[in-house]
């Protein structure tokens, strides 16, 4: 009889960027209940404490390191921070970033596309550059990034994200074949419109647009933050151990064309 591979993280250390609410709150609520130590990064400092007094409330260890993205200083400083409340860091969850706004590729501005590729691309790069740092230095790790169906396939109306989210999957790429051998595994996740704060600010309340999301999923319904962070979760897991450098759709059927 084969023995189930366990999918906690008793003493381990996961670290969730954009934690403060959505995908990335889920995700470090997860890490904790599956008996992980929880760094939880935020641009935001009310969500990310609130996140933190959850992960608490429920019995589970969470720190709250106000991080911008965005900034090499400042990611660096996250990494040290993680570092010297927990000493170790395991598990990274590269989530933050930014929707960008709903335009036609010739009305987006310069200052709007450097926004969305600053805080959606380039952030996973400064962030994956330092957790790799450390993770050689120990001898391996994990990271999984947020990218998108949008990584797969033209998102109309939002140029900058599609480009970005294009990105995020070829730096997994490239950081699971060149990290392979020194046993950091490097993974993504893919969803598609999830019920979110950042997807119901995107839709504003504006029933066209509801409606052409909501027809991108053939379940008919958005997915769960949930539904994220579980597949999240398992990349990282044990369970994962021979799983890197995919691109995990997680999406209900939305991009299997």
């Amino acid at each position: 009889m084969e023995t189930e591979i366990p999918q906690d993280f008793v003493g381990k250390v996961a670290l969730v960027t954009g934690a403060g609410s959505g995908i990335g709150r889920a995700g470090a609520e997860l890490f904790a209940a599956r008996g992980a130590k929880v760094v939880v990064s935020d641009i935001r400092p009310d969500p990310g404490l609130e996140t933190v007094a959850r992960i608490e409330k429920a019995g589970c260890t969470a720190i709250f390191i106000e991080t911008d993205v965005t900034s090499e200083a400042a990611v660096k400083a996250m990494i040290a921070g993680t570092l010297a409340a927990f000493g170790r860091l395991d598990c990274a969850f590269n989530n933050a970033g930014y929707g960008g706004k709903y335009l036609p590729f010739w009305e987006l501005t310069e200052s709007e596309w450097d926004h969305t590729i600053d805080t959606t691309l380039k952030s996973v790069f400064l962030c994956m550059k330092h957790e790799i740092i450390h993770m050689l230095s120990v001898g391996g790790g994990v990271i999984v990034n947020t990218a998108s169906g949008a990584g797969f396939i033209a998102s109309p109306g939002m140029p900058a994200y599609t480009a970005a989210k294009h990105g995020v999957l070829g730096l997994m790429k490239v950081g699971a074949k060149e990290l392979a051998q020194y046993k950091i595994r490097v993974n993504a996740i893919c969803p598609g419109i999830t019920d979110t704060p950042m997807a119901r600010e995107f839709i504003n309340n504006d029933p066209v647009l509801e409606k052409m999301m909501m027809d991108t999923s053939p379940m008919g319904r958005m997915g769960l933050p949930e539904d994220m962070a579980q597949a999240a979760v398992w990349l990282c897991s044990d369970a994962a151990g021979f799983v890197s450098g995919a691109s995990l759709l997680v999406d209900g059927a939305s991009v299997c064309r």
